[in-house]
């Protein structure tokens, strides 16, 4: 539990020697590990603990004595309450370094297999603007600065459109520029802001669950195309209607304009009716000639540019000739399963989300794809030895499991379904190195490559090629 103190602790010229996942850096004094807000590697500081556990304590600085050479000035307005971008305030190339760290010290200390040579961390080359889709929350209870709250007649409006703090589930950041998302994204967000203010439209009260708006989506296709998803809580035809005329006359480049009425307690709308004001369904992506349709419910890489990079080195990993049988375990959308077709004998994804799978097919079609069969449910349940019987062994696996990685069950099967080759990629070195383990008595790691997807956060992509031994 944490430990509340009667009197303020303060700590002396802690020189920062690490970097900790959520974007903190690690300072050690005697016996304790102390992790501090906004600094970096190298930094000198004073602290003032705010948190202190028998190993650990969490501390914010105060008084800054040597700056790190690696030490940059962050280039958005709300670095530092947004939870997102956590690492802006360090140079790209050392956030390449620490990614390309973490990837090695969760492969060798918790898998500790025998491991290659890593190649050289993948960057991307775009840093800013490299979100192909970002989602805003309307809020009645905008979050204040420590300045704000002190200054109360010029708080002005307690309505926000943005995001939500960290560890404050009621409070937004309004936001006025986000770096994430290329044009108009900005402009609609603040028209949509500013229409819904001047028109006295309410804001969502996630406490007391009442207000008409609620979220926001805007997804932005490699391809030009946008679509914007705009969320309700109350059904108010009069207001909802004019609110989307307005969008759809203001932003005619639109080509996806929907809504959804959502009196849930949580705003997640895979299971809601969304309805299309204006334009078509969906928007497309497109990758070395192949179309992805993308509906409102899809998921695709939120980095298209750099998730081309991610499944040129998938595809490269696997090494196919054409003659193989390759079985894509979490599919998705079949994004990596029909991007690989060409070079395969026959392509088998298996996914838990039957909508995801039906997007799956609809690409393979619009694609003139002909080699891919797309299964739906849960893995543990679809992919058993009968399965594979039926489908045919695989002569490559490759896996994109969520976070928590692959259930054992799945490993069990994989190890009998016995491949040549395993492509593991993955967003959590941690779980991927701990599956490592168990297909370490059948598999060697030949090849391991990260692959920076998101930058100025810890986020990185891990790629694995594993063959039989």
């Amino acid at each position: 539990m944490r430990r509340k103190f009667k009197k303020d602790i303060f700590l002396e010229n802690l020189e920062i020697v690490d970097i900790a996942e959520e974007g903190r850096g690690v300072a050690r004094h005697e016996d304790l590990v102390i992790f501090v807000e906004k600094t970096v590697p190298l930094d000198v500081v004073d602290v003032k603990l705010t948190m202190k556990k028998k190993n650990y304590a969490e501390a914010t600085p105060i008084l800054f004595h040597k700056k790190s050479p690696y030490r940059e000035e962050p280039f958005c307005t709300h670095f530092g309450t947004c939870g997102g971008c956590k690492w802006q305030n360090m140079s790209y190339e050392r956030q390449l370094i620490y990614k390309q760290k973490h990837v090695t010290d969760c492969l060798t200390r918790i898998a500790k297999v025998a491991l290659p040579e890593p190649e050289p961390i993948l960057g991307s080359e775009i840093r800013k603007y490299y979100r192909n889709k970002l989602e805003f929350t309307f809020s009645n209870k905008r979050w204040l600065t420590t300045e704000q709250k002190r200054d109360e007649e010029n708080q002005g409006s307690m309505l926000a459109l943005g995001f939500h703090v960290p560890k404050k589930f009621d409070k937004i950041i309004d936001v006025e520029t986000c770096h994430l998302q290329e044009d108009p994204s900005n402009a609609i967000r603040l028209a949509i802001k500013k229409f819904t203010e001047e028109n006295d439209f309410t804001y969502f009260d996630i406490k007391q669950q009442v207000g008409l708006m609620r979220n926001l989506v805007i997804r932005i296709a490699s391809t030009g195309e946008i679509m914007v998803i705009v969320q309700f809580y109350e059904d108010d035809e009069t207001k909802r209607n004019l609110l989307m005329h307005f969008v759809k006359e203001q932003f005619p480049e639109i080509t996806s304009l929907m809504y959804i009425i959502n009196q849930k307690g949580n705003d997640s709308f895979h299971d809601q009716d969304i309805v299309l004001f204006h334009g078509v369904g969906y928007i497309e992506e497109a990758m070395e000639g192949l179309k992805f349709r993308i509906g409102p419910k899809s998921f695709y890489q939120t980095n298209s540019l750099q998730a081309y990079e991610l499944y040129k080195i998938t595809r490269d990993f696997a090494g196919l000739t054409g003659n193989e049988v390759v079985y894509d375990l979490y599919t998705g959308t079949g994004t990596i399963a029909n991007f690989v077709a060409q070079k395969a004998k026959k392509v088998v994804g298996v996914e838990y989300v039957p909508t995801a799978i039906d997007d799956a097919q609809v690409n393979a079609s619009i694609n003139n794809i002909t080699n891919t069969t797309f299964f739906a449910g849960d893995m543990k349940e679809v992919l058993t030895n009968a399965f594979v019987s039926k489908h045919g062994q695989p002569d490559v696996i490759i896996t994109d499991p969520p976070r928590a990685g692959m259930d054992a069950a799945v490993i069990e099967v994989i190890l009998n379904a016995a491949p040549q080759k395993i492509v593991y990629v993955s967003c959590n070195p941690s779980t991927q190195a701990r599956d490592l383990v168990l297909l370490d008595s059948a598999y060697q790691v030949t090849k391991v490559r990260a692959v920076d997807m998101f930058p100025h956060t810890h986020h990185v992509e891990s790629v694995v090629l594993l063959e039989r031994r």
